[in-house]
């Protein structure tokens, strides 16, 4: 009997994912990524962020294979994005949820959502029914497994959509803007699922315009006209206002805040998180 995908050990010592000088053209037109070298490892939590048109997007769609590299490389989890005979296997480790949930539900009723991708990977039926009541417990739609998609709000779409990520129990799932069409509560609870799934060990790549969401991550990347500006912990990214506005981006809400009051004579230190204003506050 054939080994399911799921169940091939991944490389211990292989990055999650590794560009090298990688470059991305749609046709003739001036490059969407140029010369980007990156690492992110197994288990880490990386925010990419930039302005619209830095290649956020583009460079997610290379990590799923849909994309292959106009120069350089990358690779996930040791398999190279490029791979056609290995496409199967790379899109069985990292998963990934759209910006607008629609864009990627095909089945009509919740539950058959849920089991689209372990079916795909041809796993027994019995293995597919286990991950699917796992993957709707989680993502709290356990309750609506018979229910039509179509009667579903924005939040619980977007929900099932990670469901159906996470029925295929990749190592990495990349969340490309996943939040911006949530309202505040939808988006808390997305972002509280994010953190659950990386205390897990499942990798967390966030594509978001955020400055608050990406603060939660362990590292930052900018991206800026196609290439990686700065990366590093969010408190040295993200409380830099010289180098974000040069990116298009600002700093989050709390070291606005923290700035403004340092401006005015305050000893309040670079505040990424509004935790961080409150304890600064306090002290």
């Amino acid at each position: 009997m054939e080994t399911p995908l799921t169940n091939i050990p991944l490389q211990a010592s292989a990055p999650a994912l590794i560009c090298e000088h990688l470059s991305f053209s749609y046709a003739k037109d001036a490059p969407v990524l140029n010369d980007v070298s990156l690492s992110v490892e197994q288990g880490a939590y990386v925010c990419v962020v930039g302005e619209n048109g830095a290649g956020k997007s583009t460079l997610a769609l290379l990590a799923l294979g849909l994309l292959a590299p106009t120069a350089g490389t990358m690779r996930c989890f040791g398999i190279p994005v490029d791979d056609a005979a290995r496409r199967f296997e790379l899109r069985s480790r990292i998963g990934m949820v759209f910006q607008n949930p629609d864009d990627a539900l095909v089945a009509s009723v919740v539950e058959d959502e849920a089991a689209f991708g372990p079916e795909n990977l041809g796993l027994a039926r019995e293995e597919v029914a286990l991950r699917v009541n796992e993957a709707l417990a989680t993502c709290g739609l356990l309750e609506l497994r018979k229910h039509e998609v179509t009667s579903l709000s924005g939040g619980q779409k977007q929900r099932l959509a990670i469901a159906g990520v996470l029925a295929m129990r990749p190592s990495a799932i990349i969340f490309d803007e996943a939040t911006s069409m949530l309202d505040p509560a939808g988006k808390r609870g997305l972002l509280e699922t994010m953190d659950a799934l990386h205390s897990q060990g499942t990798t967390i790549i966030s594509i978001t315009h955020d400055m608050e969401e990406a603060a939660r991550a362990e590292r930052v990347v900018v991206l800026a006209k196609g290439s990686v500006a700065a990366q590093g912990e969010p408190k040295d990214v993200l409380c830099s206002e010289r180098l974000l506005a040069a990116c298009g981006l600002e700093p989050p809400l709390a070291e606005r805040v923290s700035a403004k009051l340092r401006s005015r004579g305050f000893s309040i230190p670079p505040c990424v998180t509004t935790a961080d204003l409150e304890k600064a506050l306090l002290c």
